[in-house]
């Protein structure tokens, strides 16, 4: 068991390691052959009023006269020593950048994974015992329309009649302006959390809807269900005993796996609401060239998305005893 385990983690350090090496030369790659100057990015409005002297002198500062190659090897150089460099936008540490930012995502995207895992797995199970009935395709339609809804439209409808219309919620801010540090409380930070929470919630719901709905008539049709009816099983004790714990695994896998989706969505959902989090910082630093933080903050989502699925590849293991006994990883 203990052999086992040391070899699956130690094959996922090697993926993880092969796999930032990779995400790191195409991405500044990508970066490296972008129309945006980071210098005159890194300038702003006051190009006009900048020499090419003072440009030539923030450009071997930043060590933007250097060639692509020569950047990104200083670039792993630093990495190697624990350095990410620091942000032309922020003027801060990479790592403290992100890490500040983090902490409001985090947040954001642990509320909106929840609830629509949760609210997911329900509709799909109500779905599959009301095959073909109003309220079956009532879920379907929820499911298929918000599956080709874009995030950034949803929030800015949710913007318009909760915020702007109704005025229920705060238009956006993660915290009240002009209100000192100290002097916010946990309510202001949960009134600036719900809509875009509730905006990824209601995108994720319909993957793990329909996913569950699709598993759960599988199960239902199989032949071991039909046995079990025909002892008098029926209702929700029969979908309990024989097909929650047949449709769990692919669902907690399914979840877990939409970490990289989850990310995306916080993206356009942080710069809808202006919420300051790493969606945001992403938009700035990809529009502005920052590519330190931009480098940065790619490492850092290639390394939460991999951890989600490593995750779902333990529960994995833990659930299944086949996975557990018949297969390493």
């Amino acid at each position: 068991m203990l052999r086992n385990l040391s070899l699956f983690f130690g094959l996922k350090l090697i993926r993880l390691a092969t796999l930032l090496a990779a995400v790191s030369i195409l991405s500044f790659t990508l970066i490296s052959i972008s129309p945006i100057d980071p210098v005159q990015a890194f300038i702003g409005s006051d190009m006009m009023r900048v020499g090419p002297e003072q440009r030539l002198f923030i450009s071997e500062y930043w060590g933007l006269d250097k060639s692509p190659p020569e950047q990104f090897m200083r670039w792993v150089n630093a990495l190697l020593h624990g350095d990410l460099g620091t942000s032309m936008i922020f003027r801060e540490p990479v790592d403290q950048v992100i890490s500040e930012r983090f902490i409001n995502s985090i947040a954001l995207m642990a509320v909106a994974w929840l609830i629509s895992g949760l609210v997911g797995f329900t509709a799909g199970v109500v779905a599959a015992m009301k095959k073909n009935t109003w309220i079956d395709r009532l879920i379907q339609w929820y499911c298929y329309t918000l599956a080709s809804t874009p995030t950034f439209w949803l929030g800015l409808l949710l913007l318009m009649v909760f915020a702007v219309w109704l005025g229920w919620f705060p238009v956006g801010l993660g915290v009240p302006a002009g209100v000192l540090a100290d002097q916010v409380t946990l309510v202001d930070r949960v009134r600036h959390i719900l809509l875009p929470a509730m905006t990824l919630s209601i995108v994720g719901i319909a993957p793990i809807a329909l996913h569950t709905r699709q598993k759960l008539l599988e199960v239902m049709s199989s032949d071991y269900v039909l046995f079990a009816r025909a002892r008098g099983e029926r209702g929700f004790g029969l979908i309990r005993r024989h097909g929650l714990r047949n449709i769990a695994l692919p669902a907690i896998t399914l979840q877990f796996a939409s970490f990289s989706e989850l990310f995306g969505g916080a993206v356009l959902a942080e710069q809808v609401f202006s919420y300051p989090g790493l969606g945001q910082a992403t938009v700035e630093a990809g529009l502005r060239g920052d590519v330190p933080l931009l480098m940065g903050l790619v490492l850092f989502s290639t390394i939460f998305v991999f951890t989600g699925n490593t995750i779902a590849d333990l529960l994995y293991r833990a659930i299944d005893p086949r996975v557990r006994k018949g297969r390493v990883v």
